[in-house]
């Protein structure tokens, strides 16, 4: 049996259906948010681990948030706040030494110039380089793609105030690729190239590499000497949501704190939201959606669809192969969702103690950012080579985050939550499968950490082990890939999510795509749910 009639149907409470579903109700739209888990917020949500303990199950740290969604949706008005991490980074090395480095430029010249004074004078001028890069950038990746691509499909579709549209978006681009000036060959090469090359040129140290290098494959299935890194690499320090650019902060309550303030402007402005309201199937009728229908059975009526899902789930599971075009079909299908990244969450009884940063007692500035568990750029290379051949790697690359060194309200008095990251998992493995060997390499990762923090494995009381496949299952992303689809330049800008769809619509009248499988990508930067509300409101 129908309801009434919703101008627009968001499938998926993520952060970006949320953000399109607040930006449509604010322009009047009817608006309804069906969200298969019992909690809104997809990959950015605050789940407890264990009694007492709360951590950022998947998406751990903020930063690409756009200021400007930030400001309409009135965020801090609905209880966000983002901890700033002084630093921002802490790289303990196998031979006793460390490297410290955040937003404060004296400290990154001294502990950088205690592995080499060249890079030390070397890295304000990198920042800057990358900074001039990325705010040239950035109205482009905030705006809607353009089609640079004359597919006959695609430009026979568009009426001329479309053409017309698409004609200043590209005429924006190439205004942010004009403002580069002598910056646009390197520019290129960053957007284009590996990291490697790129960071040889600028530095000498071992150390410093490898701790910038983190940025480039952070959630990717590819070393930093592959092409594409590079743009992985800018990915990363495009947003200041963090308190400056390129540095990453936490959320107060953690993620979900962000998407339960995203709910909150959604629901101010009128929008309905249904938790345990699982879509199976975007129906169509005289070749426009007509509505969705749940796993209980219920058909529910909407004019609009918008998927905040991946484009594997969207057009290959909750649509039916004959309402969308041959070539299509074929381009969803070759989409790249290769992914390598593993989740464990753990709550701990103390700090961990650093061999080459004693202390446990009280909070030091080694636990307040990021922990960087990969010495070299080679020892990165070598963990990657174990996960070509389909086997998680012998010596992880580990992102160790400690939230509670700066939010007390995620544990008991005392006692900490760690949040590990890990590359390489692959998702398809030569041998066995991540239900049989997902306990047992969540034991390696500690037993990496414990190398470097004796007491790191004695500390831990409770743990939450999500494998690729349980990134899968738990936040429907494809191929547990946290990107919602490989960040490579093939499937960047206009080509995402695939050529010729780059601006939100889709081959079926009706129905858009809001989620991170769309422009600009991955991250939690509500971009894509913004831009998608810009598309179908006629922006």
């Amino acid at each position: 049996m129908r309801t009434d009639v919703y101008d627009c149907i968001v499938i998926g409470a993520g952060h970006n259906g949320l953000v399109c579903a607040a930006y449509l109700a604010a322009a009047g739209r009817k608006v309804l948010v069906l969200e298969r888990r019992d909690i809104v917020g997809g990959a950015a949500v605050t789940e407890e681990i264990a009694p007492g303990y709360r951590a950022s199950t998947a998406a751990y740290l903020v930063s690409l948030l756009l200021p400007e969604i930030e400001r309409d949706l009135g965020l801090r008005e609905h209880g966000y706040r983002v901890l700033t991490r002084h630093p921002s980074s802490f790289t303990p090395l196998p031979d006793g030494r460390y490297l410290l480095m955040g937003p404060d430029a004296e400290l990154n010249r001294r502990e950088i110039g205690k592995f080499s004074a060249r890079d030390a004078v070397a890295y304000p001028r990198y920042e800057a380089w990358l900074t001039r890069i990325a705010e040239a950038l950035e109205p482009a990746l905030e705006d809607i793609p353009a089609d640079l691509l004359p597919l006959p499909q695609t430009f026979r579709r568009r009426g001329f105030r479309e053409r017309l549209a698409n004609l200043r978006r590209a005429l924006r681009f190439h205004r942010s690729l004009a403002r580069l000036g002598e910056d646009l060959p390197s520019a290129l090469e960053l957007l284009t190239g590996a990291a490697t090359p790129i960071l040889d040129r600028w530095f000498e140290s071992p150390a410093l590499k490898a701790t910038l290098a983190t940025d480039a494959i952070i959630g990717a299935f590819a070393p930093p000497s592959a092409p594409g890194t590079g743009y992985v690499l800018l990915h990363h320090v495009m947003g200041t949501a963090g308190g400056a650019r390129g540095v990453w902060g936490y959320v107060e309550g953690g993620m979900g704190a962000l998407t339960t303030a995203m709910r909150k402007a959604a629901e101010a402005r009128g929008v309905q939201i249904r938790t345990g309201a699982e879509v199976v199937q975007i129906e169509t009728a005289g070749g426009h959606v007509s509505g969705v229908r749940l796993a209980s059975g219920e058909r529910i009526a909407g004019r609009i669809v918008v998927s905040n899902a991946t484009p594997e789930v969207t057009f290959r599971r909750l649509l039916g192969a004959e309402v969308l075009p041959i070539s299509f079909r074929e381009a969803v299908a070759r989409i790249d969702y290769a992914s390598a990244s593993m989740k464990i969450n753990l709550a701990l009884s103390e700090l961990p103690d650093f061999r080459c940063c004693p202390g446990k007692d009280a909070v030091g500035p080694q636990h307040r950012g990021t922990i960087h568990i990969s010495p070299t750029l080679d020892y990165i290379e070598a963990a990657y080579a174990d996960a070509r051949q389909g086997q998680p790697s012998r010596a992880p690359v580990i992102e160790l985050t400690l939230p509670t060194s700066v939010d007390t309200t995620l544990a008991p008095p005392g006692h900490h939550i760690a949040q590990l990251f890990v590359q390489y998992a692959p998702y398809a493995l030569r041998d066995g499968h991540w239900d049989e060997i997902g306990a047992d390499y969540a034991d390696l990762c500690i037993d990496v950490v414990t190398h470097y923090a004796p007491n790191f494995r004695a500390a831990i009381l409770h743990r939450q082990v999500l494998t690729p496949v349980d990134l899968e299952r738990r936040f429907a992303l494809t191929g547990g890939n946290i990107f919602h689809g490989a960040m490579s330049l093939h499937q960047l800008f206009g080509f995402r999510p695939v050529p010729g769809w780059s601006d939100y619509r889709t081959p079926l009248a009706g129905l858009y795509l809001c989620g991170a499988g769309a422009h600009p990508g991955g991250g939690v930067s509500g971009a894509p749910g913004r831009n998608a509300a810009r598309a179908i409101l006629g922006g």
